[in-house]
């Protein structure tokens, strides 16, 4: 199979299994300039499954850059109006949204300022909060988020190839971990998330009250309601119809009650905050809130990131991944969440998922917060496993289970 059926054919599942682009629905395409001929490829499936309108956002992070550098503090705060209005309609219209990841300079941000980055993030978020509130937090839009490789990144994956042959490389490793070198790859897609239902169903009935991660100097409690519901795969939307939010994806999730989050937690892999890397994150956690951190690069970074407001010092997402994940097993560490966290447990800070909370999506904020379901401007995963780990389950009847043993499932 050529690069450029793998290509076509990686779209066709971003497009049918991804977003399932509807009849007549309106999508939205979000990425950096440099993927614009892949874009115009989703484009064009996105068409052929019916959609009425396709938008294509292209952005380059140098403006962004540019801006920080050069605007006066209080600009850094404004978002031209048409932002919201235009991600209002997509909730509105129950449209996909796309956001392609894969940044052409992955650095290009990472020697400002932390405040400054942060403020433009933080403003960007609530001038769109309702997308994310209603959109994302509810379903009513089928989003999906993918990637595109670049020589900029793929030399952050492959630093011994020259910039050519490293995205050659990365290419290879994104169209393998999302299951395109398969012919029959949506059938296998199937039978992926019928395997991840299959365990996220099997947490469900154990009715966890409690997580407990253990290994490589981490000791952490998890606390979970009785409302929590495990989630895995695809999600589906108010109308009854399947989207993949992810991809690739290889986790088991659900929401915490942060109130019960608490001891020590050490990262197993470095993320990316505001376009820096943080490296070697230690957290203590006590009453359910971020007390004291170290890290080795990337400490100023963090540190804004969890000022953001109350919720971002808590978590809103704690996921469990073992180490026969493909991810995992290539041995490579991407730099990018959407495949780092697919290659461990991991926690996130900040906002969480009201469609992992049982009748979630219809609560009130107050009835949400009576069960510690945390609400937040930011929401980062940090990648918390390797095959040192234990993971193990306390029941609300008290019954011990362990789900993961040196890094495998047991379940």
């Amino acid at each position: 199979m050529t690069f450029d059926e793998k290509l076509r054919r990686y779209a066709a599942l971003i497009v049918t299994h991804g977003l399932n682009v509807q009849p007549e629905q309106l999508v939205n395409i979000s990425t950096e300039a440099c993927h614009r001929d892949f874009a115009l490829i989703i484009a064009e499936e996105a068409y052929k499954k019916g959609a009425s309108f396709v938008n294509l956002d292209l952005l380059d992070p140098r403006m962004a850059r540019l801006r920080i550098l050069q605007s006066k503090e209080e600009n850094l705060r404004y978002v031209p109006g048409y932002i919201s209005l235009k991600y209002h309609e997509l909730v509105e219209r129950n449209a996909a949204n796309l956001k392609l990841i894969g940044s052409e300079n992955p650095d290009v941000l990472s020697d400002l300022n932390p405040k400054f980055v942060n403020m433009v993030r933080l403003h960007q978020h609530l001038a769109i909060k309702y997308f994310y509130d209603e959109g994302i937090g509810k379903s009513l839009v089928h989003w999906t988020v993918a990637a595109a490789a670049t020589p900029g990144w793929a030399k952050k994956v492959f630093p011994d190839l020259d910039a050519s042959s490293a995205a050659e490389q990365l290419w290879d490793e994104i169209f393998r971990m999302c299951r395109v070198d398969q012919a029959d790859c949506l059938t296998v897609w199937q039978h992926h998330n019928e395997s991840l239902k299959k365990r996220a169903a099997y947490l469900n009935q154990l009715k966890v009250k409690q997580l407990h991660f253990l290994g490589n100097g981490t000791d952490l409690t998890v606390s979970l309601s009785p409302q929590a519901v495990f989630k895995g795969g695809t999600d589906q939307s108010p109308r009854g119809v399947d989207f993949e939010p992810n991809l690739p994806t290889e986790e088991v999730f659900t929401t915490p009650d942060w109130r019960g989050t608490s001891g020590i937690v050490r990262t197993t892999r470095p993320f990316l905050i505001n376009g820096k890397l943080v490296q070697d994150l230690v957290l203590e956690f006590r009453a359910g809130e971020i007390v004291n951190f170290t890290a080795r690069c990337g400490e100023d970074t963090f540190r804004e990131y969890i000022a953001s407001d109350e919720g971002a010092k808590r978590l809103g997402e704690v996921a469990l991944v073992g180490i026969d994940s493909p991810v995992f097993q290539s041995g490579l560490v991407f730099q990018e969440i959407l495949f780092d966290e697919n290659a461990a447990c991991h926690l996130a800070v900040g906002q969480a998922y009201k469609f992992c909370i049982e009748g979630g999506t219809t609560m009130s904020g107050a009835e949400l917060e009576a069960i510690g379901c945390n609400d937040s401007t930011v929401h980062t995963d940090m990648m918390i496993s390797d095959e040192n780990t234990n993971v193990t389950a306390t029941s609300y009847d008290e019954k011990e289970t362990v789900l993961i043993r040196r890094g495998c499932w047991e379940i």
